[in-house]
């Protein structure tokens, strides 16, 4: 059976983009089947944002061109988005979806029997146009965003994040173009945008750090180099693999060329004049292949974190800590005490405290409660979640080494010029002012900045946003070899992965939770620990001397003997409502009453408890009287 041909919904032919001298897209083609989810990857710098840019219309290329599918409804969400900062959360939301209101507006002023209502009504179907408000609460919800009524002035940067992406994806459109959809996202929210686009009907083009996330999401990776594309079906797995095998025939392949071309080179210096006269198509061979491009390979930014300065057997060392803000208790009796070496990972939604914790540590916050102790020999190195202001009068050189022209690496100098060519920064672009780089090399120029600066224990706020896949493992290299403490705040579960040796979890409602092992750990034993609570009944306690002892009441006695049936039929409840929540399809069907189901899974859990503390009452009673 012969598999269907996917139509094209979009395609690049011979894009030309240039900033300055640089060139970003070198006659770059492609070609955007409907349906796919394409994850676009590639070096900070290289011209992905640009891409999208041009796929979204909202810029155009310096030669070649970009065609679309005549009425191709597009949505975008890039890394700089505006919203109305007068309006409400909702009313930004609700913008995104302004094609269908348009229909919706025109649709009922239309004739009832005309044509145009008839086909107005099916493009308004098309687009779930009747469901957009229960779309807002899903979103929402879902997303973690804020109150719907909340000014947008009034947000913080990842408020208005999560809302711009809440308005790209209420429409529904038939492309759908992210730029780094899952930066501000805590896990929960990024695994619930995994299911939606997993399902999502339309065509979806994305840039993303987050490599579980494509793994889990892209049907093909575009990987763009040197300005142009390569394209690799499958997951970003299948990706790494296809990719390494081309590499290594290109290698091969470059190995067999010099080969051939120091063979002939030789015989061509030793043959007579009358033999190289005769071998015409011999001789031109062999400049043709020497004419040939060498395969350009991928330079790596060496990232460089000075040698750590040894440390004392106190770090950081908290001690029952606690703090409350604006009368919200984000957390208390919070013991820790940072190990020499360890690197901690710190994990929960947003909102829950994690950055206040990481300030209480820096001592810039004083705790509500408890001490926090700082080693004698400890020497912190902080990257805030904002990272450093660069000041975009200055060029790379000025910004980076502060007046000097050395950089201090343990105990040797190096050249500030050496340096910045170690964070892939040429000549021409060592002396190249911070408003004219990419957002990819404003990323570089923060590294080589802060990490200049050394230090035995880094403490990082979120790290992996806006940097590239290459530059995300090196960095995730350079903290494992990194012979001092690091604490790290993220959401990227593979980051956490790769470099965490402990957890440290907010789960809510101020409990935090410490475990040696990484994320992927942390999370199989929170499960494990949850499947023993719930297979495993509580006995009743044994009962304690009574100073006066009493018989149970007939009630009470009719209560004991049916306790284990409610016990049973508590649990069944629980489990019901967790099925439910486990249905693949949930959100898709029940997205509008998660409130309400949530709220039911919690008053259940808490019945349970209740019956269990009541028949751990009752059989004291019992117990004491028989």
């Amino acid at each position: 059976m012969s598999e269907p041909v996917l139509n094209s919904i979009a395609s690049a032919s011979e894009l030309v983009v240039r900033f300055g001298n640089q060139v970003v897209l070198d006659r770059a083609t492609v070609t955007i089947l409907e349906g796919e989810r394409v994850g676009l990857v590639g070096r900070n710098g290289s011209g992905k944002s640009t891409f999208l840019q041009i796929a979204a219309g909202v810029m155009k290329p310096d030669a070649g061109e970009f065609n679309q599918r005549r009425d191709l409804v597009v949505g975008y969400m890039p890394q700089m988005f505006e919203l109305d900062e007068k309006a409400t959360a909702h009313a930004n939301i609700l913008s995104g979806a302004q094609r269908v209101l348009d229909l919706i507006a025109e649709y009922e002023l239309a004739p009832a029997e005309s044509a145009r209502s008839g086909i107005l009504l099916d493009q308004i179907a098309h687009f779930d146009g009747w469901n957009l408000e229960h779309r807002i609460k899903s979103l929402i919800t879902n997303l973690h965003a804020p109150d719907p009524e909340r000014i947008v002035a009034s947000l913080s940067g990842g408020e208005k994040r999560r809302v711009a992406l809440c308005r790209a994806l209420l429409a529904r459109p038939d492309f759908l173009i992210l730029d780094e959809p899952t930066n501000h996202l805590d896990t929960g929210s990024i695994e619930w945008l995994e299911d939606f686009l997993a399902r999502y009907q339309g065509t979806c083009l994305f840039v993303t750090h987050d490599r579980y996330f494509l793994d889990r999401i892209a049907t093909r990776v575009l990987d763009l180099s040197h300005g142009k594309f390569h394209s690799y079906d499958g997951n970003y797995t299948d990706y790494l693999i296809a990719r390494a095998e081309r590499q290594a025939v290109e290698e091969m392949q470059e190995h067999k060329r010099q080969k051939f071309l120091k063979r002939e080179l030789a015989w061509v210096r030793k043959a007579p004049r009358a033999r190289r006269t005769k071998s015409v198509d011999r001789v031109e061979r062999y400049f043709e292949m020497a004419a040939q491009d060498t395969p350009e390979a991928e330079l790596d930014v060496d990232l460089i974190i000075p040698p750590a300065p040894k440390l004392a057997n106190r770090v950081i060392e908290l001690c029952d800590v606690g703090m409350e803000l604006g009368g919200r208790v984000l957390f208390q009796n919070v013991s820790l005490n940072l190990a020499a070496g360890e690197r901690l990972g710190i994990v929960g939604r947003n909102g829950l405290g994690k950055s206040t914790l990481l300030k209480i540590m820096l001592q810039q916050l004083e705790p509500t409660s408890g001490v926090v102790e700082i080693g004698s020999r400890t020497e912190i190195n902080y990257v805030d979640q904002n990272r450093l202001m660069l000041d975009d009068a200055k060029t790379v050189w000025e910004e980076v080494g502060e007046g000097s022209e050395y950089v201090r690496l343990g105990e040797e100098n190096i050249t500030l010029r050496g340096y910045l060519r170690r964070f892939l920064f040429t000549e021409e672009r060592i002396n190249t002012k911070i408003d004219q780089l990419s957002g990819g090399e404003r990323s570089r120029v923060l590294l080589a900045k802060i990490l200049k600066r050394g230090g035995n224990v880094l403490i990082l706020d979120e790290p992996t946003n806006d940097l590239d896949l290459g530059t995300l493992r090196l960095l995730e290299e350079a903290l494992v070899a990194f012979g001092g403490s690091v604490i790290v705040v993220s959401h990227d579960r593979y980051f956490l992965n790769r470099v965490c040796t402990a957890i440290l979890a907010f789960e809510g409602n101020g409990v935090l939770r410490y475990g040696v092992g990484n994320y992927d750990y942390y999370v199989e034993k929170k499960l494990t620990e949850a499947k023993t609570i719930k297979s495993e009944p509580i006995k009743p306690a044994a009962p304690r001397p009574a100073a006066k002892p009493r018989k149970l009441k007939w009630k009470e006695e009719r209560e004991l003997e049916g306790m284990e049936d409610a016990i049973l039929a508590a649990e069944n409840e629980v489990a019901r409502i967790e099925a439910l929540f486990a249905e693949p399809d949930f959100f898709a069907t029940h997205a509008a009453d998660y409130p309400k189901f949530e709220a039911e899974l919690r008053a259940a859990r808490d019945e349970v408890a209740r019956l269990y503390a009541r028949w751990a009452e009752l059989g004291e009673v019992a117990g004491t009287s028989g």
